[in-house]
């Protein structure tokens, strides 16, 4: 089965005002631990449920080398490194050293970066049809400035417990790539009010008191 891509519209950064197409390939479904397992068991002489254990089991191993502050570098696969974040609720530290300190206590790994080996690309590249899927997705502008959109995130939790990235999608007219990577941003810059509650698909961002 061949991969579908459309273009779509992104803005030129170095251009003000034209417009750029990229591809970007349509993702139609997710393939889980079983369904990889099983594929990678036609080519040994393994069984699939002995391919997931050794899965469960590297995976495990990854966890506890970064717990251990290095990265992982998997043959074929990529590096994995660490990212550490603020548990939910805390302060971030102001840079001028004013305020409370955050412990160890107050941070935790929140996130793991990825970088794919050359020789994934190469493979995936060459098992890789891609055909055209008809249309192309525009690229969204908002009408307000960035300020604008601020303020309108910080009006709507003066009035609601809390802001999800497609309420402030529709707020601004940002697509929910863009807004979510906005709000994250808010949610860094010291005085903007933005806090954060939650993990995963259960994020949620709220009010914070304004420095």
């Amino acid at each position: 089965m061949s991969a579908e891509y459309i273009m779509q519209e992104m803005k030129d950064f170095h251009r003000e005002g034209e417009k750029l197409l990229y591809p970007r390939m349509i993702i139609r479904d997710c393939c889980g631990t079983d369904e990889l397992a099983a594929l990678a068991a036609v080519h040994t002489t393994l069984n699939p449920a002995e391919v997931k254990a050794a899965l469960e089991l590297a995976a495990r191993a990854v966890a506890w080398a970064m717990a251990e502050g290095r990265s992982v570098k998997i043959d074929g696969l990529g590096l994995f490194t660490p990212s550490l974040s603020l548990k939910k609720g805390k302060e971030r530290e102001a840079a001028d050293g004013s305020g409370r300190r955050r412990n160890a206590g107050s941070i935790e790994v929140g996130g793991v970066n990825f970088r794919p080996a050359k020789g994934l690309l190469r493979e995936t590249n060459l098992r890789c049809r891609l055909t055209r899927a008809p249309g192309r997705i525009d690229c969204r502008v908002s009408e307000f400035t960035p300020d604008e959109r601020l303020a309108l995130a910080q009006r709507y939790l003066e009035e609601n417990a809390f802001l999800t990235v497609p309420v402030y999608a529709a707020l601004t007219g940002l697509s929910r790539t863009t807004a979510g990577r906005e709000l994250r941003r808010w949610r860094e810059t010291p005085g903007a009010g933005i806090g954060i509650e939650g993990r995963g698909s259960h994020r949620v961002y709220v009010r914070a008191p304004r420095e």
